[in-house]
């Protein structure tokens, strides 16, 4: 069967980025504005609404597009050798742009009260610094490459659990670290909230926090790429295992 050609590779990633964020940030929107705040209980939800929108999407996309959905995944399987530079330059613009829309069809949908819930968005909580927000982003971002790679990669993996294995470590990250640094694991989902916060003027009395976005470029990034690497040291994959 002929593979898919890139425009519509790069489409499903961005319908399926689009879901990740409009599930995802929805959540937490739906959390703060119509139940008052995000507490223990709707932190399990809003992990299970991440966790639900990757499964689903790897499930629909994964035969088409990989459904990376993230670009630190896409620059951790390019600099594994495992993904081309042409499509790499299309698929995270692509990414972007699915989290944008997403972002602006919950404004669309919520109104500017959205706007002032945050968006969803991911910020360090109190009292964690700028170093300690990248740790734990490349350690949450670290933990889901190596999902991503044992169980969608590795072609000795188990068929078909890949989506159940991807999505779960996702809502575990979210829960268990989610009020350290907003359990983002991903520049996209980050920087949609940002971009429509921007649009919209920022929250009332408040100001769009762009100076806290490398975290979630450099955290995530290192953690999949360190991932990456290490996987394919302990499996083998280049010396008699997967050598695809």
């Amino acid at each position: 069967m002929p593979q898919p050609t890139l425009m519509k590779r790069a489409i499903a990633e961005l319908v399926g980025t689009f879901v990740l964020v409009f599930l995802g940030t929805g959540s937490v929107v739906t959390s703060v504005v119509f139940f008052g705040g995000v507490e223990s209980a709707a932190l399990l939800l809003i992990g299970l609404s991440f966790g639900f929108a990757v499964l689903i999407m790897v499930y629909a996309f994964g035969h088409i597009s990989g459904t990376h959905i993230n670009p630190a995944v896409s620059i951790a399987l390019w600099a594994t050798g495992r993904f081309p530079s042409k499509d790499l330059l299309v698929y995270v613009p692509a990414q972007l742009i699915g989290a944008v829309l997403a972002s602006i069809t919950i404004i669309a949908i919520v109104g500017t009260r959205a706007v002032d819930a945050g968006m969803g968005g991911t910020l360090p909580g109190d009292g964690v610094n700028y170093g300690q927000a990248i740790l734990v982003e490349g350690v949450t971002t670290f933990l889901l490459a190596l999902t991503v790679w044992g169980s969608a990669v590795d072609r000795r993996a188990p068929a078909g659990f890949a989506g159940l294995a991807i999505g779960i470590v996702v809502a575990a990250d979210i829960i268990v670290t989610g009020p350290i640094a907003g359990a983002s694991m991903n520049t996209a989902r980050t920087f949609g909230p940002l971009v429509a916060e921007s649009l919209w003027g920022g929250p009332t009395g408040g100001a769009t926090e762009w100076g806290k976005f490398p975290i979630y470029i450099i955290g995530p990034i290192v953690g999949a790429v360190i991932a990456g690497f290490l996987y394919e040291y302990i499996a083998s994959l280049k010396s008699g295992g997967d050598e695809s």
